[in-house]
């Protein structure tokens, strides 16, 4: 489902809505014992995220998972690409619910990357992102630093700018 941005006096809010992907390299293959408590919380975390107010669309296969999606070479990278209708409801989900204390655990599952493993940005209402274009806007990030086009949830822009 695509979108154009409607002409008119809708406010920018209204018109757009925020794009997030985070990744992570794995500890280990999903499958892995070492993971197992991680793949043991995706559907009630998935579940809470759906249930969020202000969440609009997550990348998902027939499975309910985007765990076996794969978005880079390296087998053990994992993405998480989802929709939102702001940065608030974003960050209410992150931290501020249940997914929170999963959050504060991704060192058990996750080994830091030499660059950023989340990027914010805005489309227009209804555009369902691709995973080439967030890898593009991780890519910006990586290179740019925050700016309109590629951002995190510590610097954010508005939508429209």
């Amino acid at each position: 489902m695509t979108g154009d941005v409607a002409s008119g006096s809708a406010p920018a809010a209204d018109r757009y809505h925020l794009a997030q992907l985070n990744i992570g390299r794995s500890v280990a293959a999903i499958d892995d014992p070492a993971m197992a408590d991680f793949v043991a919380n995706l559907d009630r975390i998935n579940a809470l995220g759906e249930a969020t107010p202000g969440f609009v669309w997550r990348l998902k296969d027939e499975t309910g998972s985007a765990t076996a999606i794969r978005a880079f070479d390296d087998p053990l990278m994992i993405v998480n690409l989802t929709v939102w209708t702001s940065v608030e409801a974003l960050r209410g989900y992150v931290y501020r619910s249940d997914h929170a204390d999963l959050f504060r655990r991704r060192r058990e599952w996750f080994v830091p990357l030499d660059g950023p493993s989340l990027v914010l940005w805005w489309v227009p209402a209804g555009h369902i992102p691709t995973v080439a274009e967030a890898r593009e806007r991780l890519d910006h990030l990586a290179a740019n630093g925050p700016t309109r086009i590629a951002f995190t949830l510590k610097t954010t822009f508005p939508p429209g700018s």
